[in-house]
């Protein structure tokens, strides 16, 4: 498995988005954490979860209780994977998402996720999403706090612009480390918050970055599935799947790309993870970034 950093810690290339483990339509915790493990003997050590990341409403923390059960049966080495959460959104049960950013909350949730994950700090916790009703500096001074006290050691943001970013960065400094927007081959509006993550040295995590490839389970599908697109085309002539292609394709937008795709199925989360070895031409590259699915 190819490596990048989030402020200097190695990780794959391709990440675990464990959200589908754990939302609607989720599998049964045997396959969910055969799902995990499947990731973990494929070399992935970036595991992507949340405390909203549940069904019912009297269940939150399903998704973070899942995972450190899995890395706790698993019967290998788990010290250098990084897990990171997120806090800052809810379920109220009825198929809906909530926002609460408010310091109080997060500090709340954050040392909530802390015990849930059996960690005495967070590896990577990010704010889930700017909640309007909270001034931005508020929430993300509760970063700074939650850094400042021991109970993350590093910290991320998420579904921000690039003026958000900027402030995080002022007040954050080497504290801030990742960015996790939606960006993919359907839906490309954040490149202006990659290049700048980029630049100031931020990791940059795609959420959904397989809409237009296949369905995201987060806020709605991102799109309608397409067919007969260069990524198509480009897998066949690879003889791997769509999806393996815009997944290298997302790696060669910028070093700072760490794409977390979803999987409820073992299969799902192997295939993802070959992307990392599939080296694709300047040609090809040139085409799938004109190539929009739709």
């Amino acid at each position: 498995m190819e490596h990048r950093t989030i402020a200097g810690t190695t990780v794959s290339s391709i990440g675990l988005g464990t959200m589908p483990l754990s939302i609607e339509d989720r599998p049964d915790e045997t396959r969910a954490i055969a799902t995990v493990h499947a990731a973990l003997d494929a070399g992935v050590t970036l595991i992507d979860t949340a405390d909203s990341y549940h069904w019912h409403a009297d269940e939150v923390g399903h998704n973070e209780l899942l995972v450190a059960r899995a890395l706790a049966r698993y019967g290998g080495d788990t010290s250098g994977v990084l897990i990171a959460t997120k806090g800052g959104r809810g379920r109220p049960g009825d198929g809906s998402w909530t926002v609460t950013a408010t310091p109080e909350h997060l500090k709340r949730a954050a040392e909530a996720s802390a015990r849930r994950l059996g960690v005495d700090a967070i590896g990577l916790y990010q704010l889930h999403k700017p909640d309007p009703a909270v001034p931005w500096a508020e929430s993300v001074g509760a970063l700074r706090d939650l850094l400042d006290v021991g109970t993350i050691r590093a910290a991320g943001i998420s579904n921000v612009t690039t003026s958000q970013i900027r402030q995080a960065h002022q007040i954050l400094g080497d504290g801030l480390v990742s960015v996790q927007n939606q960006y993919s081959p359907a839906v490309r509006d954040s490149e202006p918050e990659l290049q700048l993550s980029t630049e100031l040295g931020l990791a940059f995590l795609p959420w959904s970055p397989l809409g237009g490839i296949s369905r995201s389970s987060l806020d709605g599908p991102s799109g309608p599935t397409s067919i007969g697109t260069a990524f198509h085309r480009i897998a066949a002539e690879h003889g791997v799947s769509p999806q393996q292609i815009a997944l290298a394709w997302l790696l060669s937008r910028s070093p700072a790309v760490i794409p977390v795709p979803g999987a409820s199925r073992p299969a799902s989360i192997t295939d993802s993870a070959q992307a990392a070895e599939l080296t694709l031409s300047p040609g090809e590259l040139t085409q799938l970034d004109h190539a929009l699915p739709g």
